[in-house]
């Protein structure tokens, strides 16, 4: 008779098959009741709903987010599909947004199908789906995304799109619009349908982005088929950037948006700088005292255990992983030790910024370094491979507990040249802490460490202002995290931007 553990192991194997073929949410036919009530009992296993599951963390606490925020998308086509075949499609708000790169979970996600019941199916943590019975756009209308959505296509969307998305979606309506070079899918679909009053209004949401090219052909095609179109701009003030007619990236241009929005903000909430030390050797000094605090708390944070104790030991060199094989195992000390090592790469970009090198560009230059020496220790160690000091992650990846799904791997690399080139343009110092911790963590381009590396990004442009070395404090963590959930998944920063002031 096989024993539990093997039993267990068994289960495991079959969860690991259907991963392996690309099955996140897990329909009750797929996998048995012996197995499925074991991988439920031991935490490996999550229900959705009736016959529908995903895998989970058996360290995750009753109550947290994470398994099902990272399973979402993916729940969604598979649940979806598997209702209605093809016969579905997300509505084109819905569609706009995630063409838009914005992959928040939302609270109630829009359907239409033509069997649609017209109803809301309640899921985990306060989300549900809601379908209604609609019409489907034509076939070459519609797209499947990696996540097997069937979304309305970018065309298609802003054709459908209704004008309140303009005025409550700004961000979303204005970062899809930028990623058209020309205006001949829109105008196709504009003169089979006979909609003189939408082309009027995507004529100026172009105009308004300072597409003006795409504007008048879409006025002078519907003129030409004797149609009389009035041009409405459908948003509610300019926009804040003028994007570049080569950059069609949506990740990119999102990011420009809501840089430019959120830094009014925080202009008004952040207190002025004080300007570049004059005593640089007495700022360096103020960095190097506060490190065991930093070092501790910020270590905390990401749920290390670790004491001043420790800390100490490391910086004082009495910690031995070469003769000692409790320091030389101890997960806890590598980042320890990885910590001190990052942290002394950080004085030397202080020290640089201090000197006169742009904030931006210094942080551009260092901040490889700074994950390298921080994770260094830990491939000594064996904990990691030595390829995962190469660079950026080549693998998706999830904050806990947060609604916000950041940038596929391959956004990363459009994103970190954009997001430093905003930093090194940047010329509030309160601006460059705020946005420069955000945007590192929003984009999050390492498979870990982001939280570490964006609080010495935050004090790095710290000194590029003259403020002081500032510790967030483990006590403080929730109020911290909740504010970065302010600012990723509902795009309002003066929580964040408060919080941050509140500790100088």
């Amino acid at each position: 008779m096989a024993t539990p553990s093997e039993n267990l192991a068994a289960s495991l194997q079959v969860l690991q098959e259907l991963q392996q073929t690309g099955i996140i949410a897990i329909p009750s036919r797929l996998i048995t009741r012996t197995h499925r009530e074991r991988l439920v009992k031991k935490g490996f296993l999550r229900e959705v709903m009736r016959g529908w599951y995903i895998p989970s963390r058996p360290d995750e606490t009753p109550g947290e987010s994470t398994s099902w925020y990272a399973s979402y998308w993916n729940f969604a086509g598979s649940y979806l599909t598997e209702r209605f075949g093809r016969e579905w499609c997300l509505s084109p708000e819905e569609s706009a947004k995630i063409h838009a790169a914005n992959l928040t979970v939302p609270a109630q996600l829009l359907v239409r199908a033509p069997q649609g019941r017209n109803q809301i199916t309640n899921l985990l943590h306060n989300t549900a789906i809601l379908e209604v019975r609609s019409n489907l756009p034509e076939e070459n209308q519609t797209i499947t995304d990696k996540n097997g959505l069937r979304l309305y296509s970018t065309s298609a969307c802003i054709v459908n799109l209704p004008e309140n998305f303009y005025q409550q979606n700004p961000t979303d309506a204005r970062t899809l619009l930028s990623t058209f070079r020309d205006g001949t899918e829109i105008l196709a679909l504009l003169l089979d349908g006979g909609k003189s009053v939408v082309a009027g209004r995507i004529a100026g949401a172009f105009r308004n982005i300072d597409r003006p090219k795409i504007a008048n052909d879409i006025l002078n095609g519907m003129k030409a088929a004797d149609y009389n179109v009035r041009e409405l701009d459908p948003f509610t003030h300019k926009s804040p950037i003028i994007f570049s007619q080569r950059q069609i990236s949506p990740h990119v241009n999102r990011m420009e948006l809501m840089w430019n929005e959120m830094r009014e903000e925080i202009i008004k909430i952040f207190p002025p700088a004080p300007g570049l030390p004059t005593n640089q050797a007495a700022y360096l000094k103020q960095v190097e005292d506060n490190y065991i605090n930093d070092a501790y708390n910020s270590l905390s944070i990401e749920g290390y255990r670790v004491n001043t104790d420790l800390i100490e030991r490391v910086r004082s060199g009495t910690w031995q992983p070469d003769i000692n094989e409790q320091d030389r195992q101890t997960r806890d000390a590598m980042a320890a030790r990885g910590y001190w090592q990052a942290f002394q790469m950080v004085q030397k970009t202080i020290e640089t910024i201090l000197g006169g090198t742009n904030p931006g560009t210094a942080a551009d230059n260092d901040h490889a370094t700074w994950y390298r020496e921080m994770f260094a220790p830990s491939v000594t160690a064996g904990i990691i491979k030595p390829s995962d000091l190469a660079g950026y992650r080549n693998q998706p990846i999830y904050i806990r507990g947060s609604k916000h799904v950041p940038p596929a791997m391959e956004a990363v690399r459009d994103l970190m040249p954009a997001f430093f080139d905003l930093l090194a343009t940047e010329e509030n110092a309160g601006v460059r802490v705020v946005l420069g911790h955000f945007f590192f963590v929003f984009i999050h381009p390492y498979s870990d460490g982001n939280g570490r590396i964006g609080r010495f990004l935050m004090n790095s442009m710290m000194a590029s202002g003259g403020y002081p070395w500032t510790v967030i404090p483990l006590e403080r963590r929730a109020e911290y995290m909740a504010s970065l959930e302010s600012a990723s998944a509902g795009g309002d920063i003066i929580p964040f931007a408060s919080f941050i002031a509140s500790l100088l």
